[in-house]
């Protein structure tokens, strides 16, 4: 009847378990399991199922006494686990295979390895420190880490390490925990301790999550002395208890309780947590519910050894295994006596001793096997094991600091400085590796330089713009001086092959510096991993996991990618990077007197970056700021950026010359007065065509409303206005059967989102252009005709023009956000809105082409309906300026681009397709006064323009929405915005 309502017990506490959350490791278990216990058990004394609650340490050691007392604690004292302190792997080996034949029942061999086997035993992979790994922001990695040392325990027949560190350590006068903790973060703690003991599980090894109910915030050392914690409750549970129960939540199956001193938890003075009921069993049992494995720290140690009958008090406390204690004998007959006066349950012990073997079942100790002692190094130190740890120390390089975007640097740089301090053969591997990127000039400083030699040095250094200073010196002091005498001008940038925490010795100097990269260590793999991120070859993703004085805080750090775009230092390519920055001032007035809601701006030198900034948002609405990514309607600026790129490559490849009649290839104007129009003409806009046709008049039902459709003025009926001096009637209809609300056989053109134009009305547009009256051929601005343009590119290429520019230039040149019909490819979020329209559209226009004539041929026209970014638009135009060649690859004719790019109308500043500076008329100039004659570019409706100095070898992009919401404002033109700001960039440039 006992023996039954102990099973009882024992089942209800499974169950309460289960309703919590069970430990992960025994939800592996199997009716076998109950049976083996059972089996177990039922042969155990009192005497013996105490010694299953018993760690004993025992060195490695093949000596007389050292096995003598092996074989007592395990045949005589009958313990339930081993855990073997520091020494060399075989023997340990050697020791447990021994002591496993010794033991009536399996033994639970334990580990201390908080960075791996290579904590206690020579000869083992070395993981890093935890402080280390806790800068990682992979935490698979950490998973993968923890796999890997399970797999290291089963090769020696460890069951149980006691790691992880679960303590915030946010005390840097720590003594003991430190760099054994993940960090100072409770939440990025909590994630590490999850992720490595997850994956220790997985591997099938107990995790012990300690030292309960948390060490990092103390200045003594429990080894030594009991720590004293005096944090209120609600303290504790923010910082010191988040990792805990992020780990009991996640089902990890250990927890050890520290040696500490806690009175909010535990009012009786002098009593560590380790003895105390309150914080074993009231906290961390039954308020925590936390129902795995818990093992008291080692009970040797002075927090605690100054308590009579410690393992008694331990298991008396909660505890389900005592760790270590000093006195076994004595230790196992109190709680034996104890048991038999009472003061201690033999259920409890029943219950204590099950758990245990059910723990010893999940871990596979039942059916341990004899280790193999040939080949356990091999199979310990896999090639494997080392690359994890390369790839673990890699992944902790963190870049702490990079003002003005120093990072990554470019292979095209002239030289750098490299600065060693002290040892240079310390960092030897770091300069091989930056000399085959860039050529480096290398100078050794020496500890208390005297200041004749600082000056020389610092002369030496003056002509360079970009030092690296390398080290892996821990005292730091020295050359405190010598790094105060930097120039401000001068960027800097720090790589440490050491750990942060002497960096304040030098905090001015970190201050001042532009970039700042922490290593931890200087092996070979990491030192060519950090010239590789430096130059935006590799990837770096760290973030400080602890505070480094008052220079950086944890969490700080900046990610750099392959993808990452290098930023230049204008004034290496003679341009005033504060003088260039006075174009924030400028774009943000255009914002603040409505010019537009948001833009992008983009300044190119020889190439390179020299600007790239986002203002505002895409509607005036917080919530939708303007990044880079953001795509805008680019207006007129499709002529230069999409159709005459088109022209250019057709005329490269031989099938039309400028002097052709446009008739000779499109044969629907033979017979027209347009018959003898030229594609020089059309490309000078001295055609006689007209500026633009308002095409979607021939949709409009002109029965559908009273009188005239525009107005002069503002009536009952013209209340939309359109321009500075036109009403119109937004109350028509088109004519039937052009319009479906939905896509069908004849209705292909979509508009908007519920509007489908009938594919026949594409024939509208030629006959639209065929019945206009040609007029006389003086300069005029035509849209019309580079409607035209676009239809002798789809007639010679074969293709339509959207399909034929994709193939050629913008999927070539990796172009991923310019295109026509932009919603086939982006979300409606990602593009800007060009306008209302409440007179033809009546919606908003987003990812919609404003422009009519392009709208009403289904968004792709030779005059308007591509829609980019500035940066990409830059990209286009750098081309060009190259000579048709970009990034190795070449576009277009060298001969072509300068054909078309130099040409210049005998009547008008026009060029071939660009626009350019009015010299003789300068106040009529789209360009700024000091823009010289040779510039070349186009201007878009929406408020876009780009313009090409071949001279200063200059790109200049500026993309808004100037027509958000009503397209008849113009603060954009009143303000004179992209003039000043072209200005602002002449003004940068150096004499």
């Amino acid at each position: 009847m006992k023996r039954l309502l102990m099973i009882i017990t024992l089942l209800a506490m499974v169950f309460a378990a289960k309703a919590q959350v069970e430990p992960l490791l025994l939800s592996k278990t199997d009716d076998h399991c109950e049976q083996w216990v059972d089996s177990v058990f039922e042969k155990l004394t009192v005497k013996e199922k105490i010694g299953q609650l018993f760690v004993f340490t025992i060195a490695p050691v093949e000596n007389k006494p050292n096995l003598a007392l092996l074989r007592d604690v395990v045949k005589e004292y009958k313990v339930g686990g081993l855990l073997f302190s520091g020494g060399q792997m075989e023997i340990q080996a050697k020791l447990t295979n021994q002591a496993q034949q010794l033991a009536d029942v399996p033994l639970m061999i334990t580990f201390d390895g908080e960075w791996g086997l290579a904590m206690r035993l020579k000869g083992t992979p070395n993981y890093p420190r935890n402080m280390i790994l806790g800068c990682i922001e992979d935490n698979q990695l950490l998973y993968e880490y923890g796999r890997e040392v399970a797999r290291q325990c089963r090769e020696l027949g460890v069951h149980v390490n006691f790691a992880p560190v679960a303590d915030v350590n946010i005390n840097p006068k720590n003594p003991v925990i430190n760099t054994r903790s993940f960090g100072e973060n409770p939440q990025r703690v909590a994630d590490k301790v999850v992720a490595y003991s997850t994956g220790l599980e997985s591997g099938g090894v107990l995790s012990v999550s300690k030292h309960f109910p948390g060490h990092g915030d103390t200045e003594t050392d429990s080894h030594h002395s009991l720590p004293f914690l005096s944090f209120s409750r609600a303290r504790l549970d923010s910082i010191e208890l988040y990792p805990f129960k992020q780990a009991i939540s996640a089902g990890l199956g250990s927890i050890m309780v520290g040696h500490l001193e806690v009175p909010v938890l535990e009012p009786q003075r002098g009593l560590p947590s380790s003895l105390s009921r309150n914080v074993v069993q009231g906290l961390l049992i039954d308020e925590l519910g936390f129902k795995g494995l818990v093992f008291t720290d080692a009970l040797a140690m002075k927090g605690v050894a100054t308590h009579t009958n410690v393992s008694l008090k331990a298991l008396q406390a909660g505890n389900d295994m005592v760790l270590s204690p000093r006195q076994i004998k004595n230790e196992l007959e109190a709680v034996y006596r104890a048991v038999k006066n009472g003061e201690l349950s033999e259920e409890e012990i029943n219950t204590k001793c099950r758990k245990v073997l059910t723990y010893k079942y999940a871990l596979g100790v039942h059916k341990q096997k004899h280790i193999q002692l040939s080949g356990l190094e091999q199979r310990i130190n896999t090639p494997e094991a080392h690359n994890l740890i390369l790839r673990l120390k890699q992944a902790a390089v963190t870049v702490l600091k990079n003002k003005k975007n120093i990072l990554p640097l470019h292979t095209e740089l002239n030289e750098i400085a490299l600065v060693h301090l002290g040892l240079s053969t310390n960092c030897a591997t770091f300069e091989q590796a930056l000399k085959k990127q860039v050529k480096v000039t290398t100078i050794q400083v020496a500890a208390n330089l005297p200041i004749v030699e600082r000056k020389r040095i610092h002369e030496q250094l003056a002509n360079y713009k970009r030092i690296i200073v390398c080290t892996a010196e821990r005292q730091l002091t020295p050359y405190q001086a010598f790094l105060n005498g930097f120039m401000p001008e001068q960027h800097i940038i720090y790589t440490f092959f050491t750990n942060g925490a002497n960096m304040p010795q030098i905090g001015k100097a970190i201050s001042a510096a532009n970039s700042v990269v922490i290593a931890h260590n200087n092996d070979t793999g990491v030192q060519e991993h950090v010239v590789n991120l430096l130059f935006g070859k590799a990837t770096a993703l760290g973030r400080a996991s602890s505070s480094i004085g008052d220079l950086f805080k944890p969490g700080d750090g900046v990610t750099i990618t392959p993808q990452t775009e290098h930023q230049f230092i204008p004034e290496e390519f003679g341009m005033n990077e504060d003088v260039l920055n006075g174009i924030d001032s400028i774009a943000l007035e255009g914002i603040k007197g409505k010019a537009y809601p948001g833009c992008q701006i983009v300044v190119l030198k020889d190439g390179k970056t020299m600007y790239d900034k986002c203002f505002g948002t895409f509607d005036g609405n917080a919530e939708h700021p303007v990044v880079p990514e953001s795509i805008y309607d680019i207006a007129s600026l499709t002529k230069t950026t999409a159709t005459l790129l088109a022209v250019m490559k057709l005329y490269d490849k031989g099938l039309f010359n400028l002097s052709d009649k446009l008739s000779d290839h499109l044969p629907d104007f033979q017979q027209t007065d347009k018959a003898n129009i030229t594609i020089r003409e059309l490309l000078f806009h001295q055609s006689g065509l007209p500026s633009s046709i308002n095409f979607y008049l021939k949709a409009i039902d002109k029965d559908s409303y009273p009188g005239q459709l525009y107005s002069a003025r503002r009536t009952v009926n013209h209340t939309v206005q359109i321009d500075w001096r036109t009403y119109a009637q937004p109350k028509f209809k088109f004519l039937p059967g052009l319009i479906a609300t939905a896509q069908d056989d004849t209705h292909s053109l979509q508009i908007t989102d519920n509007m489908w134009l009938s594919t026949s009305f594409r024939d509208s547009i030629i006959t639209g252009i065929i019945d206009a009256k040609l007029l006389d051929k003086r300069f005029r601005y035509s849209c019309i005709g580079f409607v035209l343009l676009q239809k002798l590119v789809e007639e010679k290429s074969g293709m339509a023009l959207d399909n034929f520019l994709a193939k050629e230039f913008y999927q070539p040149m990796g172009l991923k956000r310019t295109t026509y019909l932009p919603l086939h490819y982006f979300q409606k979020e990602e593009i800007v809105p060009s306008t209302i329209d409440r007179f033809i559209r009546k919606t908003t226009l987003q990812g919609y082409v404003h422009d009519e004539t392009a709208a009403f041929q289904g968004g792709v026209s030779g005059n308007a309906g591509l829609f980019s970014t500035a940066n990409e638009v830059a990209l286009i135009y750098q081309m060009i300026l190259n000579g048709g060649t970009l990034d190795d690859k070449r576009y277009l004719s060298e001969e072509t681009c300068k054909l078309f790019t130099t040409s210049v109308s005998k009547i008008s500043r026009r060029g071939l397709g660009f626009d350019r500076p009015d010299t003789k008329f300068p106040d009529r100039s789209p360009c700024c006064k000091q823009a010289p004659a040779s510039v070349y570019g186009h201007a878009g409706f929406t408020g876009t323009i780009a313009w090409v100095d071949p001279d200063n070898k200059l790109v200049y992009i500026f993309l808004s929405n100037r027509i958000y919401p009503d397209v008849w404002v113009n603060q954009l033109s009143k303000l004179d915005i992209r003039k000043r700001i072209q200005e602002q960039i002449y003004k940068s440039i150096l004499s």
